[in-house]
């Protein structure tokens, strides 16, 4: 996969992020505490997950995107499943796991306060995301997860909003491109019955589907 330069561990583009970094690096010493890189399949790539930022005692924790908490328990299992990866998931880094022709990133890199990034601190780490699609020539589909997830990728490509409206399951062509939508798989989401393991199945299978169809 080719190369692209991921936020820097002391990125200093946000200052309320980079306070509430320097908070937990105090509060937290043990856990991770930095811009959280990607994690790619070694070799081709045909799917994007997006996600929103990294969760406190998830990904901020562990190093890797959705690792550590509720949300990558159901999204790993779920890859697991349909076999964008292999091996087995555990709340850490170093569990082996491989993800197959897929990789996962955030709208935004840093841990926010109350995981609710504001619109500047979305609008600055978007040029990652977009660097990071440019630098995956074999891309066929970006599954985003939630809103803010969904209305970044549609900016990163340079799309309107209002042409490609979030909705759960909804897929759009985007060029050479598809989107999937998805509501988060947050345990908020599925304990209040936004979301369900079936739901987000489907909407992970359409993905899939895309990404290995559109080649």
């Amino acid at each position: 996969m080719p190369s692209y330069s991921e936020p820097a561990s002391d990125c200093p583009l946000c200052p309320r992020l980079v306070s509430f970094r320097q908070q937990n690096i105090r509060a937290l010493p043990d856990y991770f505490n930095a811009p959280v890189p990607s994690f790619c399949a070694p070799g081709t790539v045909h799917l994007l997950i997006v996600g929103l930022a990294p969760g406190l005692h998830g990904a901020n924790r562990t190093g890797r995107p959705f690792t550590g908490d509720y949300a990558g328990d159901l999204l790993y299992e779920t890859l697991l499943r349909h076999k964008l990866a292999r091996g087995h998931y555990d709340r850490h880094i170093n569990d082996g796991l491989e993800l197959v022709h897929c990789a996962i990133t955030n709208a935004v890199r840093c841990v926010p306060p109350q995981n609710k990034p504001l619109p500047a601190e979305i609008n600055t780490c978007r040029h990652f995301l977009v660097a990071q699609i440019s630098a995956l020539p074999q891309l066929r589909a970006i599954l985003a997860l939630g809103k803010i997830a969904h209305d970044s990728v549609v900016k990163a490509l340079g799309l309107k909003l209002k042409d490609f409206p979030f909705g759960h399951g909804k897929r759009h062509d985007a060029g050479y491109l598809t989107l999937v939508s998805s509501y988060h798989c947050s345990r908020y989401n599925t304990n209040t019955g936004v979301l369900t393991p079936d739901m987000f199945d489907s909407a992970v299978a359409t993905a899939k589907r895309a990404a290995l169809t559109r080649r």
